[in-house]
């Protein structure tokens, strides 16, 4: 890590820099923009409930009513959404995976367009709910707003992508999750130290310990992002020596799904809650809140199972067993001992239930840990132990490292050859 960074200071890799440049202040846009309130609008005091995942992907915006109230959440909805559709679900977007750059550029373009459509209900139906008037234009003109706010985010985010380094919104969101990690230290060292309610020798011992558990699990989260189980592979059509120079191997994530089953399950959790509270039924926000709400045992179990059952269900959607048997067969490559076609078929899928069994129990682990703090800490719901928002940091984390020690390499090389 540290030859990397001496590496970008380096006076021929001025062009690198700049890229760094330019994306910290595309970040540091962002971060102001995550301030600057709606003007007719104000702070919202109620409890978020799951729209918590939203306003921690937004840096806390949602909270604060900013023009970047909901971040690049609706891109995200959308990208997912027409992700699945390309599993042979709707036949015009198959053929768009299909069509090579041309159509990954149409896909990118309807990603977009539904990002907005899912921009402008998610900001029309939060300001019903938070907005606190029924004026119609106040809420329109509260919607637009929210609306444009992530088309700017988006186009940030693609600039980030085209001049700077790494993926531009996942870097948006990296950053809107780091923004509001010191105002939560601050108020854990509030709640622990400064406010009296423990001595201030057990006040300092138990802030350290929130520190130093927060640090261990930053350090296992790295260790199953980076883990993977590596299924050898060799290949019929080449020699001994070009298999032993190669990493021939299948390698699969522990955590193959990433987020997703979090966002998934959040949002199909967050559906009730946003339904009743726009409907204003005293009854049915009682019911939600005992039945449904994460807060509640019932509704807590309910967020577990849907965790577990997306990690399956989008792990086996975007990695097919099926086609990664075909794709092998098709360059000639196999699994030792295991023949080409069902059995390598079968074999990949056995592998990848295990491995997704243990991927699934991890993101239940990081998802349930704050709601299981919270509860019992008494901090309140804006100190949090682990978290998707600490998953989301070290996947963006990594994944910008890995880039950038890729353009390194790239340009190094790049320059051994001119001089040869």
């Amino acid at each position: 890590m540290f030859a990397t960074i001496k590496q970008i200071f380096k006076p021929s890799n001025k062009d690198l820099r700049h890229r760094i440049l330019f994306t910290l202040c595309v970040l540091g846009i962002f971060c102001i923009g995550t301030n600057i309130t709606v003007p007719w609008a104000s702070t919202i005091t109620k409890e978020l409930g799951f729209l918590e995942l939203l306003n921690l992907m937004a840096g806390g915006a949602l909270q604060q009513f900013s023009i970047f109230a909901l971040g690049v959440t609706p891109y995200i909805t959308a990208s997912i959404i027409t992700q699945l559709l390309q599993m042979d679900i709707i036949p015009y977007f198959s053929e768009l995976k299909d069509q090579g750059y041309v159509g990954r550029q149409k896909m990118n373009k309807i990603t977009r367009y539904l990002g907005i459509l899912f921009a402008f209900i998610q900001g029309y139906v939060i300001s019903i709910a938070f907005l606190g008037t029924k004026d119609v234009y106040t809420i329109l003109k509260t919607t637009l707003v929210l609306t444009a706010g992530t088309a700017l985010l988006m186009w940030l985010g693609d600039q980030i992508t085209e001049k700077g380094i790494g993926n531009g919104l996942s870097l948006l969101i990296m950053a809107g999750i780091i923004d509001s990690m010191p105002g939560m230290f601050r108020t854990a060292f509030n709640g622990l130290i400064t406010s009296g309610t423990y001595a201030l020798p057990l006040g300092i011992t138990l802030f350290s310990a929130f520190v130093i558990v927060y640090l261990l699990i930053i350090v296992g989260v790295i260790w199953i992002q980076l883990a993977e189980r590596r299924i050898p592979i060799q290949y019929a059509n080449r020699s001994n020596a070009v298999i032993n120079s190669e990493n021939s191997f299948l390698p699969i994530k522990i955590n193959s799904a990433g987020v997703i089953p979090v966002i998934f399950a959040s949002t199909l959790l967050a559906i009730p809650v946003t339904v009743v509270n726009f409907i204003g039924n005293q009854t049915a926000i009682d019911f939600v809140n005992k039945w449904i709400n994460y807060t509640s045992p019932t509704g807590f179990l309910i967020y577990i199972a849907l965790i577990f059952f997306f990690g399956y269900f989008y792990t086996f959607m975007s990695m097919n067993p099926d086609e990664m048997s075909k794709n092998l067969n098709e360059n000639g490559g196999y699994i030792p001992g295991v023949r080409p076609g069902a059995p390598t078929s079968k074999y990949i899928s056995n592998v990848l239930s295990k491995i997704t069994i243990v991927g699934s129990v991890f993101l239940i682990i990081i998802a349930g840990l704050p709601i299981v703090f919270s509860h019992f800490s008494g901090l309140g719901s804006s100190v949090t132990i682990g978290g998707t928002g600490l998953l989301i940091v070290v996947g963006v984390a990594i994944e910008t490292y890995k880039q950038l020690e890729s353009s390194i390499v790239s340009r190094s090389y790049t320059r051994r050859r001119k001089r040869i």
